[in-house]
């Protein structure tokens, strides 16, 4: 890729890391090398299985613990997410990435495990070639001006209203 592209997908609807998980499936069906850092997740999401047959084009680190956003971070949080930060840094600068995805960047900002300036640092200095994606609810949208895709996921209507919870193979 000539010109890499930064590419939001945000809002309190259904769908952000399905959407950069589509696009990770295209990129690889061009060969090109996809890392996925996922912060504020650690479970054994039913993506993360499959895309170990991905492995030669894929990685995928996961720089969080069950779930805390219910509660205040703790220090093992915020460890982990800056821990998943240096490596993100790291994968851009080797240039062995056509595609980065930073899934949940937004609530990592949010809750104040990565720094905003830091990500708007990553983001202008980031190489010419190298596509972003950036996905969770609360992204700031101070950094709207900087991508050149915003899309808004807006909740309609969620079976979670109802009472039913995540399914496995749907939401997990």
């Amino acid at each position: 890729m000539k010109n890499g592209m930064i590419q939001i997908y945000t809002g309190n609807g259904k769908g952000k890391t399905t959407a950069a998980l589509g696009l990770t499936l295209r990129a690889c069906g061009h060969g090109f090398h996809v890392f996925i850092a996922q912060f504020a997740k650690g479970k054994p999401y039913g993506e993360l299985a499959a895309l170990k047959k991905l492995d030669d084009l894929v990685v995928v680190n996961q720089y969080g613990r069950r779930c805390f956003i219910h509660n205040k971070p703790e220090k093992e949080d915020i460890d982990m997410a800056r821990t998943g930060w240096e490596e993100v840094k790291r994968a851009a600068s080797s240039r062995k990435y056509d595609l980065i995805i930073l899934d949940e960047i937004g609530i990592a900002i949010y809750y104040m495990l990565i720094p905003l300036e830091e990500v708007e640092d990553f983001i202008r200095d980031k190489p010419d070639s190298l596509e972003l994606v950036l996905t969770g609810r609360k992204i700031p949208e101070k950094l709207y001006a900087r991508a050149d895709l915003v899309t808004e996921m807006r909740n309609v209507k969620h079976y979670y209203d109802k009472g039913i919870e995540a399914r496995m193979g749907m939401e997990f």
